[in-house]
């Protein structure tokens, strides 16, 4: 029985001593900064930043608010807003924000003296909301053709959120100790113990009418460059053919000079030769009959001829005598046909034999040259 009363006593001073342990004790971490206050008031001394486990009065002599310094995202909710040229757009901000001062954040937001930090966030939210939402004024400043712009880095977007922080930096509608909602006035965001890191503007959307108009802005200011586009180049390419046409011009010209002085020129040589084949036209017939033959028979053919086609009359059975005689040679009255036999009325009498005999052929068969 002892033994049991001794176990629950133990027990017992277990549990007043983890409570007691619960309520003199608070725990900062190296990213917190804590805030303890003595029947609620607290000044410099009050602040706490060096990790640890520490110690205080059970409350309600001293409470302990210990804050994540670390930066936080608040995410707001769309707001309308007018343009410089009277357009209506719904912007969407988020905002990074820390707790910078934590005494003056302390004194700010605890409202009804409560020392869950967790309430002290939402009211810097609301805080931080106001602000934005006075700031979020900057965009009557910017037309809607300079926010939305087709061209790469053309947008003033970033300058629409520096000018949103600086105007939160600087003042505006705030709330005031222990609220969300205060008059206006020139109230630095500073001086809630609040450091804003960033503003910027997560999403514009459009109304349904203006969705219509931008896109019928934009639809006229592409076609506005698409016809500069199709001018310039069409002038440029009336440029280029009107280059290319004087180009071939004198390029024509100086052909037509140059082919004329090479047609002189060979009309002169040719002259020459001209002149010596009439004073002497057998010699040139021959010379042109050798060409032929040259031209015609430079390779192993066989051919079966008469001797009366131009050319053939070098193989003529008069051909020689009359160039010895110094007249050309007669024609036959008529051609006898390779391999046929001499009729009893020919003229020359003579057959296919019989030119043979003379050593001059009416055919040529199988010459090599």
């Amino acid at each position: 029985m002892a033994v049991r009363k001794i176990g629950l006593f133990a027990v017992a001073l277990l549990i007043v001593a983890t409570l007691v342990l619960y309520m003199t004790t608070y725990t900062v971490k190296f990213t917190d900064a804590a805030v303890v206050a003595t029947f609620g008031a607290a000044d410099e001394s009050s602040v706490v930043k060096e990790p640890g486990l520490k110690f205080k009065w059970p409350a309600p002599i001293q409470t302990a608010t210990v804050y994540d310094t670390r930066a936080r995202l608040l995410q707001l909710r769309q707001e309308s807003q007018q343009t410089a040229d009277n357009r209506q757009i719904n912007v969407e901000t988020f905002v990074t924000w820390r707790v910078a001062d934590p005494l003056l954040f302390y004194q700010k937001t605890r409202g009804d003296s409560s020392a869950d930090p967790r309430e002290h966030y939402k009211k810097a939210e609301r805080i931080i909301e106001d602000l934005v939402r006075s700031a979020m004024s900057e965009v009557s400043r910017f037309r809607l053709t300079e926010l939305f712009t087709p061209q790469i880095g053309a947008s003033r977007l970033p300058e629409l959120e520096a000018a949103m922080m600086a105007r939160l930096q600087s003042g505006g509608a705030a709330g005031g100790e222990g609220g969300g909602s205060a008059p206006a006035g020139g109230v630095n965001i500073a001086s809630y113990g609040i450091d804003v890191i960033m503003i910027g503007v997560s999403r514009i959307t459009l109304p349904e009418q203006n969705t219509r108009e931008v896109f019928e802005a934009m639809k006229a200011t592409q076609e506005r460059l698409a016809a500069k586009a199709r001018s310039e180049g069409q002038a440029l390419a009336t440029a280029i053919k009107s280059e290319a046409e004087n180009d071939a011009r004198k390029i024509l010209a100086f052909t037509e000079v140059h082919v004329s002085s090479i047609k002189d020129r060979g009309d002169r040589e040719a002259a020459q030769y001209l002149a010596a084949q009439n004073e002497d036209p057998q010699l040139a017939v021959l010379l042109k009959q050798i060409e032929f033959l040259k031209n015609a028979f430079g390779k192993q053919v066989t051919l079966i001829l008469p001797t009366t086609m131009p050319g053939i009359e070098l193989f003529g059975p008069d051909w020689a005598k009359g160039l010895i005689e110094g007249a050309p040679a007669a024609a036959p009255a008529k051609e006898t046909p390779v391999g046929a036999a001499a009729q009893p009325g020919d003229q020359d009498g003579s057959s296919v034999g019989e030119q043979d005999t003379d050593g001059t052929d009416a055919a040529l068969a199988g010459g090599e040259h």
